[in-house]
């Protein structure tokens, strides 16, 4: 896997920080999946629901950590953090297997968020919601 992920150094801290890119997650859930592919579902569009259904409990399993520990303590407490930042790395990778399954492109992810973002920039949130749940 050549150019997995870019290191960066943090500023002033030294520490080496990956910058992982969608095709990066791709290939590294590829490469995991090929090492368990006897063991796992293959990666075909009907097994794509599973996926968003585990993706949906390891989103519980963050949310455990907010309400358990709360907010300061993963801003302040690192253990808590770490928790709470491998949870969120398994919503990722759910996402991700999602991804695959449906054979959605890095590329075509990329675009359709680009375009995305684009349009959310351009919205006025407060008046598209003011009347929105009204009667």
């Amino acid at each position: 896997m050549g150019g997995l992920y870019k290191q960066t150094q943090s500023e002033g801290k030294g520490a080496a920080m990956a910058d992982i890119k969608i095709s990066d997650m791709m290939e590294m859930q590829i490469a995991l999946w090929e090492r368990n592919k006897g063991k796992w579902s293959p990666m075909e569009a009907e097994y794509g629901r599973n996926f968003i259904l585990w993706m949906m409990e390891e989103i519980g399993e963050s949310i455990a950590v907010i309400k358990k520990k709360g907010d300061a303590a993963i801003m302040q407490d690192q253990a808590v953090r770490s928790s709470f930042v491998e949870e969120m790395s398994d919503v990722l990778m759910y996402y991700t297997d999602t991804l695959l399954r449906y054979g959605v492109t890095p590329e075509e992810i990329s675009n359709a968020y680009i375009a995305k973002h684009s349009k959310n920039m351009g919205r006025n949130y407060q008046s598209e919601y003011q009347n929105k749940y009204v009667k």
